[in-house]
């Protein structure tokens, strides 16, 4: 019998970039492959991004090593598709996640951008269904506090 397991979390996250720079960096593909899909320990074999309501984005990638805690040759997928956007206030997706062509994951997710000041709050949330062998709620929460660091470095670089 195989378990599913679900959960949800908010992360809260201030950047110094207007809320239409923030956006942006999430609806260009160049600037969102940079921040989100790239990264050390990790072999990009494809992205693609169709950033539009009933759009989507898929990539495919592969462990070389770095300091990641799963098998070196190991394979993952993310397929997600964009049910609401409204330019430089929201983004709604559904996205669903596989290790070795093996789904394991299911998420909803919202992403809001609030100005504040000079700035913005991005305030993500996402409710996840986890199925056997995923990398559960905590570590999912955890990639994405690590993607939105990213998302602050590649801002902050002026790109």
């Amino acid at each position: 019998m195989t378990t599913t397991t679900h959960g949800t979390f908010f992360v809260e996250r201030r950047y110094d970039a207007s809320p239409q720079r923030v956006f942006a960096a999430w609806a260009d593909p160049a600037a969102k492959r940079a921040w989100f899909a790239e990264g050390e320990g990790w072999d990009i074999r494809s992205f693609e991004l169709d950033f539009r309501e009933g759009g989507r984005e898929t990539s495919r990638f592969r462990v070389v090593g770095g300091n990641n805690p799963f098998p070196p040759e190991t394979t993952f997928g993310n397929e997600t598709v964009f049910d609401e956007i409204i330019e430089n206030e929201r983004i709604i997706f559904t996205y669903s996640m596989d290790r070795d062509g093996v789904r394991f994951s299911v998420s909803l997710a919202a992403v809001e951008f609030k100005p504040d000041n000079a700035g913005t709050v991005l305030i993500f949330t996402e409710h996840g269904a986890h199925f056997d062998m995923a990398d559960g709620i905590k570590m999912r929460e955890a990639g994405w506090h690590e993607l939105l660091g990213k998302l602050d470095e590649f801002l902050n670089r002026g790109a």
